[in-house]
């Protein structure tokens, strides 16, 4: 999963660019997205995500609802244009649930649905909202390991400390088994002294910073306009090679 309690950080365009190398490798690849913004959804599905019937809402709303004949998990799965990429989109209406499923406890179903998911997909990556909420939780406690965004500016450093403990708090009471694979740092400037100083202080401090960082660019924001992932608008980019290296590593590390 990537997850940052801080907005604007790059949570959506890191879990998409990396799922997207992920299937263009051959992994049957899942994106969960469990933000009601929908960002992942817009991105991989362009418009065609405004007119989807079956969504997380959907999902989430037939755990609050008991069924004799509920729908299958799989019927909350879509394929997006891109070969070997599958969404569980997200919607708006995610936002109405949130408190119905917190007072219901029904912190364990997404674990549920993505261990019912899991013989069909190599791998899952989970993108969450910016809190520390419902489905933040739900999705650290079905995780097999947490990705954090870092864009290199020293309220997000603050921040980081209280996400780490936030982190740990769920492995301890819910999921023994979740990692922080990583720290990500994204819209790296490296000729800026700030990003430089801010990035080298934590790597000072022994925190798991991930290489290579990730370069600011105008092409990933024509990549969010075209709802195409950067390894498929263009191939050969800088941040396309970035993201790609990045994936590669951590491939190697976890079998992503």
């Amino acid at each position: 999963m990537v997850f940052n309690q801080k907005g604007g950080v790059g949570k959506s365009t890191i879990t998409c660019n990396l799922a997207a190398i992920s299937a263009r490798q051959g992994r049957r690849t899942l994106v969960v997205d469990l933000d009601p913004q929908g960002n992942s959804t817009q991105y991989l599905l362009g418009a065609a995500g405004d007119a989807l019937e079956a969504t997380l809402a959907g999902f989430f709303d037939q755990t609050l609802n008991f069924k004799l004949s509920p729908r299958a998990t799989a019927e909350f799965v879509v394929a997006t244009p891109f070969a070997g990429l599958h969404l569980m989109p997200s919607h708006p209406q995610l936002e109405e649930l949130q408190g119905k499923l917190e007072s219901r406890y029904k912190i364990y179903k997404l674990r549920d649905a993505l261990d019912e998911l899991a013989d069909d997909y190599d791998c899952i990556w989970i993108d969450t909202p910016p809190a520390l909420n419902f489905f933040t939780r739900s999705a650290l406690i079905a995780a097999d390991a947490c990705l954090i965004p870092f864009d290199c500016d020293e309220f997000s450093r603050r921040a980081l400390y209280a996400l780490l403990e936030n982190v740990a708090e769920i492995r301890g009471d819910h999921n023994r088994d979740l990692a922080v694979e990583g720290i990500v740092v994204n819209q790296f400037q490296p000729r800026a002294s700030l990003p430089q100083k801010v990035v080298q202080e934590l790597v000072d401090e022994g925190l798991p910073v991930l290489q290579p960082y990730l370069s600011a660019s105008v092409r990933i924001k024509e990549s969010h306009a075209q709802a195409m992932p950067m390894i498929h608008l263009d191939p050969r980019h800088k941040l396309t090679q970035e993201f790609v290296a990045l994936h590669d590593a951590l491939a190697r590390t976890y079998g992503a």
